[in-house]
């Protein structure tokens, strides 16, 4: 099913087209702010000292502030060389002009939401017993809100993304109840043509069909008047942050998350969004590797509770108890410890940060990784190296070819260190990993949309799910050593052999990454 008509776009029509206009419309605001900084600029500090003065107070407000090591390095740097402009960008970026009233509603949300999910006392209390270290894990995630562990729960683990578009289209088809689909990318194609089908017929069955998506799919993909047409076929949808003709720290906070519910028994996860190039319909750059997670049974509360957290945003009444009064069937094998959790960038806690560096201060034999994108802080950066350097196997694959040249020649600048500190850097020959999964010591892993990256670590609503001594480690860790047959090993010389100008780029974008 295609509800948008196919053609090429004309010059014109691509300017005067509602994204040709608010980007125009952006670049004149844009415009504007950049010369109001630089009247500021030329008039306010006549005198040197004002200037010094001015950066002097930044750089101390800075160095105890609660920014990453590298952000408040990035933004002293700029601070000392335009005091006026980076003290007004620095105010413009972290005074929560753009995104105060989302940040409300989502802290009101989720106190809300706090309670609606009780921790099962014995499971804790067994997990504990069997992982003191990952029960400590657990309590500080659910710091951040309602995710408990749970272990009446089987997962299925897919290598691909053409593996988990075929369950996904069974399982859609079972559906009796309700779906709930929560996605970062959905584009016009086969993949999201055959999902769109059967929900559409769902919403004809009578069942509640719901689908939100992030906006800068409007942006790029999707017309503004798409979710109008969904509705016209009975499916529910919503659009989180749509990106308008207004310069906004707001759009710099994106859901990030991939998420399906169906009847509150079932959860998919993982890093396959709804477009032909995830499932290697369509060529972008190589052979497209992707991992994803199907869930049956306890833990998929979490995940419903996750998506109508997102949902009730512009609700005056959330409907949880509605939905999570729906029990989860008893999974026919069910296996190990699951924690399905969020990361919320407007919480003050990294939490899929803490997740990975406390797998990876933790581990004993090996730490295995597979990741789109390697632009890290210190404090990352200092935990696979300690790791490495503590006798711990750190592995970490990359694409061999990259989808965006920025964050490719941004991750290379931390291959010496890493390599230095004896971790070993794989490079994806076939194609692009969009693959997010840490494997650690056949007992523990994570499986979902986290990147190693500013923008996933800082920036976007995102999910993963903890997995401890579940069957589906194995296979995790397995896929992990068959893509590593497809892989080429970076080292000293690879990296020697670098363009000179390629590698100077880099070190001069590592100063502004955080912002990236």
């Amino acid at each position: 099913m295609h509800l948008l008509k196919k053609g090429k776009k004309s010059l014109i029509t691509m300017v005067f087209s509602r994204t040709g206009l608010i980007t125009l419309l952006l670049l004149l605001q844009f415009g504007i702010l950049m010369g109001l900084f630089a009247k500021f600029q030329q008039w306010i500090p006549h005198v040197y000292g004002l200037s010094a003065v001015l950066a002097g107070g930044m750089v101390i407000y800075l160095i105890n502030s609660r920014l990453e090591p590298s952000a408040k390095l990035t933004w002293m740097v700029l601070v000392m060389v335009l005091p006026v402009f980076g003290t007004l960008f620095y105010l413009y970026a972290h005074l929560d002009l753009g995104h105060r009233m989302l940040k409300n509603r989502l802290s009101e949300i989720h106190q809300e939401s706090r309670k609606q999910i009780p921790q099962a006392p014995e499971v804790m209390q067994t997990f504990r017993e069997e992982h003191p270290q990952g029960a400590s894990l657990s309590q500080y995630v659910r710091r951040s809100g309602c995710y408990p562990v749970y272990d009446n729960t089987e997962v299925h683990y897919f290598r691909s993304g053409e593996e988990k578009f075929q369950r996904l289209i069974y399982e859609l088809e079972q559906a009796e109840k309700f779906i709930f689909l929560e996605y970062f990318i959905v584009e016009e194609g086969v993949m999201w043509g055959e999902v769109l089908s059967i929900l559409a017929q769902k919403a004809r069955e009578g069942l509640d069909v719901r689908i939100m998506y992030d906006g800068t799919c409007e942006f790029a993909l999707l017309p503004k008047s798409y979710p109008v047409q969904l509705e016209a076929l009975g499916i529910q949808c919503k659009v989180f942050s749509p990106v308008a003709p207004l310069v906004s720290t707001h759009y710099n906070y994106r859901d990030h998350r991939k998420i399906v519910v169906i009847d509150g028994h079932t959860a998919f996860t993982g890093g396959v969004n709804l477009a032909d190039e995830y499932i290697n319909l369509k060529e972008r750059f190589g052979h497209w590797k992707d991992t994803a997670l199907m869930l049956r049974g306890d833990a998929v509360q979490s995940f419903t509770l996750m998506f109508l957290q997102m949902w009730a945003i512009d609700q005056e009444k959330p409907e949880f108890r509605k939905f999570l009064s729906v029990r989860p069937r008893n999974p026919e094998y069910p296996s190990g410890y699951i924690m399905p959790y969020g990361d919320s960038p407007l919480d003050d806690e990294r939490v899929g940060e803490c997740v990975y560096m406390d797998l990876l201060n933790r581990a004993q034999r090996y730490v295995h990784i597979m990741t789109p994108y390697l632009i890290i802080g210190s404090e990352m950066e200092n935990a696979l190296c300690f790791a490495a350097k503590r006798g711990v196997d750190v592995r970490l694959i990359l694409p061999g070819i990259p989808d965006k040249k920025i964050p490719y020649t941004l991750a290379k600048t931390h291959f010496s260190t890493l390599i230095r500190a004896g971790v070993k850097i794989y490079l994806y020959t076939p194609g692009f990993i969009h693959a997010k999964s840490f494997v650690c010591d056949d007992v523990e892993a994570v499986v979902g949309t986290i990147n190693l990256d500013y923008r996933s670590l800082y920036h976007h609503f995102e999910c993963a799910v903890y997995l401890y001594k579940a069957d589906a480690i194995e296979q995790i860790e397995n896929d992990f050593r068959e893509t590593l047959g497809k892989c080429s090993r970076v080292t000293r010389e690879t990296i020697r052999q670098e363009p000179k100008l390629i590698r100077a780029a880099g070190y001069l974008l590592k100063i502004l990454a955080p912002l990236l």
